[in-house]
């Protein structure tokens, strides 16, 4: 669903970087009336997060899932859907962290249409775990350092 390079923007001063990625609205994702079926929105989500943490955090899914056996399953997601998107459009997709927990990482997340007008809005709330003890472990701290820069945009 992710199709261009991520980039990320700096800071301005007393804000934290934005990471940005566009999104092309496959056939994939519509419904019989050629707009996005609303659970497809959840998947850009999670493949939007999939890539800030590979192209921006240093730490992919294969290395935290695979690799360490741990997990960072969504714990919490608030979703408005502002306006519909169609087939073929382009969306471009924004993350930043709302805040930063020990174990826990609060992102706002936004897709908008070419047009500047917002398509959807989301607040996710992920947890680091252990998944061979099935509880929230810290997150480490040359990864979190990386988060923070995030941190207030």
């Amino acid at each position: 669903m992710i199709d261009a390079p991520g980039n990320s923007s700096g800071p301005s001063p007393g804000q934290g970087r934005v990471y940005r990625k566009d999104i092309v609205v496959r056939f994939t994702d519509c419904d019989p009336a050629g707009i996005v079926f609303y659970p497809r929105y959840l998947e850009m989500f999670n493949d939007l997060v999939e890539s800030w943490f590979r192209e921006e955090l240093n730490f992919s899914f294969n290395e935290i899932v695979t690799r360490r056996v741990w997990g960072l399953p969504t714990v919490h997601l608030a979703v408005d859907f502002v306006a519909p998107s169609i087939f073929g459009e382009v969306l471009s997709a924004t993350l930043s962290v709302r805040s930063l927990g020990t174990s826990s990482i609060s992102l706002d997340i936004s897709l908008r249409g070419r047009d500047g007008v917002a398509r959807v809005r989301g607040k996710v709330v992920l947890v680091l775990i252990d998944r061979s003890v099935g509880r929230a472990i810290p997150i480490p701290n040359e990864v979190r350092a990386r988060i923070a820069l995030f941190q207030g945009a």
